[in-house]
């Protein structure tokens, strides 16, 4: 099992809840919802925002974690939920795989496969840069654009005390991590994307 890593005040509002991470939060809300669950799952709850806000729109949403002191629901091993198969309609993890070794986290990956019976959502870290911009005109849509940095050779990632890998890091190119994914999630329709208001985040969705 592994062993808390943040410590106490990691959570504190002015330091975490950045504003592009609660664009993620908002993400996090649109991608559950848009699979119309009934009971969701969420690995790793942090400060628990997203039960917060997502109780509020007629889905029963439920934590699990290691650590007794964020209250999760359930008090226990991502690796070994104790749930049947489909106890639940989707399973998400937030910028939570990361904080496990890849291979532990594909097995992580493959237990919320197991025990949701509609999809998954996590989003994950992705180094390397990208820059976004948003062209408004009165009017007219607004138009978006996101530009990676081409040629981009990602650095070794260290282990910082929280992270063990992120998504283009050496050794962990998209195209990579991407396959890995989808072969933890046999017969899993896989999207993803990066929030554009933090890129630094880059969403998955797998459906059943």
């Amino acid at each position: 099992m592994m062993a808390r890593q943040v410590k106490d005040g990691h959570y504190q509002f002015g330091r975490y809840m950045s504003r592009g991470r609660w664009m993620s939060v908002w993400h996090q809300v649109s991608e559950l919802l848009a699979l119309d669950p009934k009971a969701v799952l969420e690995v790793g709850p942090g400060p628990g925002v997203l039960k917060s806000v997502i109780n509020g729109f007629g889905c029963r949403l439920e934590t699990l974690d290691i650590d007794e002191a964020l209250c999760p629901d359930y008090l226990a091993s991502a690796e070994e939920m104790p749930f049947n198969n489909g106890s639940f309609d989707v399973v998400c993890a937030f910028q939570v795989l990361e904080h496990m070794p890849f291979d532990v986290s594909l097995s992580v990956l493959r237990e919320m496969w197991r025990v949701c019976s509609g999809g998954v959502v996590i989003s994950l870290p992705d180094a390397r840069p990208c820059w976004s911009s948003s062209v408004r005109i009165p009017y007219v849509r607004p138009l978006n654009i996101m530009f990676e940095r081409p040629f981009f050779r990602g650095d070794v990632h260290v282990f910082d005390g929280e992270h063990y890998w992120e998504i283009n890091k050496k050794g962990y190119a998209l195209s990579d991590v991407s396959s890995l994914l989808l072969n933890c999630v046999p017969g899993a329709a896989m999207s993803t994307y990066r929030v554009r208001e933090n890129p630094y985040h880059r969403f998955f969705v797998f459906k059943k």
